[in-house]
């Protein structure tokens, strides 16, 4: 039963890690400042946004991973 509930708040406590590092990035949508700031006839944002990393997330999704281990292995 201990392995069920440690695996369970690893895996909350991985989503809330990778979400905290993808929100301190800033917005999704708001693209990185060019230069030159020229007006346009569109609303889509100039140049790519910030984008999810992989990178960045890794202590999230290791958090994750281990304690779905743990679950598996509580369940065994």
């Amino acid at each position: 039963m201990f392995l069920i509930v440690a695996g369970a708040l690893l895996i909350v406590c991985g989503m809330v890690v990778a979400t905290i590092s993808t929100l301190r990035r800033g917005r999704l949508s708001q693209a990185r400042q060019p230069v030159t700031q020229a007006p346009r006839d569109t609303l889509e944002p100039t140049g790519k946004g910030r984008r999810l990393s992989l990178k960045s997330d890794i202590p999230g999704l290791a958090l994750i991973l281990l304690g779905a281990l743990l679950l598996f292995l509580g369940a065994a």
